[in-house]
């Protein structure tokens, strides 16, 4: 398989994974990964982390690499799904999960928080706003968690975004990438 990432950090620090050819894929590229994964030195340790739109995870595995206690991937394709299954196999990944199913009807039927919840979903879509409005009506990010958000450098930050406070924010090439904590005083 010719697209493969490397692990920038942590346990499985240079290894790669591998991802299959499609369109819908759009891995986080190595300097915004190194930048977000500085963010969150301090909270990745033991965190419980949700990878929404899994895609090539790079994200994830990123997480499990450097610590985190729990990572749950969602990914709706099936054969997407079939190459995160081989990659954490590949890796021997015990505390990782993978789930084929559809983002938004895991979020709505979910109960359990995260510390981190990873949010990337395709460019041009209106599942970034639909997936802020589901986590912040079913209060699935910790009180004290982390929400990372990446989107088109050109993308308008959805209006749900008034019940998050920014804590970082950055672009890179066509990705502006966000780190974020739930307003409580203004989620419903």
């Amino acid at each position: 398989m010719k697209n493969s990432i490397r692990i920038i950090a942590g346990q499985f620090r240079g290894r790669k994974i591998h991802f299959p050819d499609s369109e819908a894929l759009r891995p986080t590229p190595d300097r915004v990964r190194e930048t977000l994964f500085n963010w969150l030195s301090p909270v990745i340790a033991d965190a419980k982390c949700l990878d929404l739109f899994a895609g090539s995870g790079a994200l994830g595995f990123e997480a499990v690499s450097r610590g985190a206690s729990e990572v749950v991937m969602i990914e709706e394709s099936f054969e997407i799904a079939e190459q995160l299954y081989a990659n954490r196999a590949l890796l021997k990944c015990d505390h990782l999960e993978i789930i084929q199913q559809n983002a938004l009807e895991y979020l709505a039927k979910k109960e359990t928080t995260f510390d981190i919840i990873f949010l990337d979903p395709p460019f041009h879509s209106t599942l970034l706003e639909e997936s802020l409005k589901l986590i912040i009506e079913n209060h699935l990010l910790n009180k004290n968690g982390s929400l990372y958000i990446e989107m088109n450098k050109t993308q308008n930050i959805p209006d749900v975004f008034e019940n998050l406070r920014l804590l970082k924010e950055k672009k890179a090439g066509q990705v502006k990438y966000l780190l974020c904590s739930l307003n409580f005083e203004r989620c419903p």
